[in-house]
């Protein structure tokens, strides 16, 4: 069967690998001129360990699954990634009892080694952090985005699949023999048959349901832009694991990352936008300073710099129950051989290649 997967980021890219993996002809088109520059490379980098979402959606399905299967691909593919661990932290006595519904969600999910410990042995652990009581996570890690990219990319193309760049996806319509014909533009426009069609398009993932003949527009979610922006810390990270705050409304709070090269930066925060802009406003770092000292309270003055933003295609809005990952194929809209990808945002990246089984499974149909 040849199929097209449109968006070569991480997840489109570990979908066209395990179409390969299964047998098929494999293409993947791609806007851009080069791959993940999207969501894919505007985020943490963060390996989830699978501790907050609800029981029976498949966030805590494909987390915690697709994290085992992540570190093995990691491991047997060089790909570079840190086990870390993580430390969720609640700063006050209010924020105990949300700690614990954290801790109670994990182990429901089936996360191994999460324990509650008090506020002397955190501060044990790292030194430098403030708290009453905290959560260690100890499957919780670190990984270069890009090179897992370029991994996918070696297995699909190893198997005779290819990545198509700057090659934007117009418009789908049912092929009168079955199968998808495929508008493609760019330098050459042109159409090409397919028989399967999987949207990975990410912030384009509705636009381009929206273009596709005959799927039901009311199956379409609306597009809620949440942008989360970074700032870099200019000295030695004080902290050598992650360090989150309990959640909150939207996001999981401004945290402490680590890249593989040592530097330390804070974020996402969550700031509701209506069109993509990734200009990171330096007068945010006011609100960061605030929440980075309720855990760490010797963060120095003038220390952050401005320094990226993502753009998380969230499916609900402000002061709304988080959406959770939306596939949807012929089971759901009822065309052959279609599947779209709406909402694939944190922890997407840790989900990938639990999420591309199941989404090959569906081109069956």
């Amino acid at each position: 069967m040849q199929v097209l997967v449109v968006g070569a980021g991480v997840v489109g890219l570990a979908v066209a690998r395990a179409a390969a993996l299964a047998g098929h002809d494999v293409v993947v088109a791609e806007t851009a001129s080069a791959m993940g520059t999207g969501i894919s490379s505007r985020n943490s980098e963060v390996i989830h360990a699978g501790l907050y979402y609800p029981t029976g959606s498949l966030r805590a399905y494909h987390c915690p699954r697709g994290r085992r299967m992540l570190y093995d691909f990691c491991a047997s593919h060089g790909v570079p990634h840190r086990k870390f661990g993580k430390l969720v932290v609640a700063t006050n006595a209010g924020e105990i009892e949300r700690l614990a519904v954290v801790h109670k969600q994990a182990l429901a999910n089936g996360v191994e080694g999460v324990e509650i410990i008090d506020a002397a042995a955190a501060k044990r652990l790292e030194p430098a952090l403030a708290c009453v009581a905290a959560m260690h996570s100890p499957e919780t890690g670190i990984i270069d985005s890009h090179r897992y990219m370029l991994a996918l990319r070696g297995d699909l193309e190893d198997r005779g699949g290819m990545v198509a760049l700057a090659s934007p996806i117009e418009r789908l319509k049912p092929a009168p023999s079955g199968g998808w014909d495929v508008a493609v533009g760019g330098s050459e426009p042109q159409w090409l048959s397919f028989d399967a069609v999987v949207n990975c398009a990410g912030l384009g993932a509705q636009r381009l349901a929206l273009a596709t003949e005959g799927y039901p527009p009311e199956r379409v979610p609306r597009l809620v832009l949440a942008k989360g922006n970074y700032f870099g810390f200019a000295g030695r990270p004080v902290f050598s694991r992650l360090i989150y705050p309990v959640p909150v409304p939207g996001g999981l709070g401004v945290h402490v990352t680590l890249d593989l090269a040592g530097r330390m930066r804070f974020g996402p925060d969550v700031e509701w936008i209506e069109r993509e802009d990734y200009d990171v406003d330096a007068n945010r770092a006011l609100a960061f300073y605030r929440s980075i000292r309720d855990y760490w309270p010797g963060l120095p003055d003038n220390s952050l710099a401005p320094d990226y933003c993502g753009i998380r295609p969230k499916l609900t809005g402000p002061g709304e129950a988080a959406a959770d990952f939306m596939i949807q194929g012929p089971a759901q809209h009822g065309l052959a051989r279609m599947v779209h990808l709406f909402g694939i945002e944190s922890p997407g990246l840790t989900c990938t290649l639990s999420l591309a089984e199941e989404v090959v499974s569906c081109l069956s149909n």
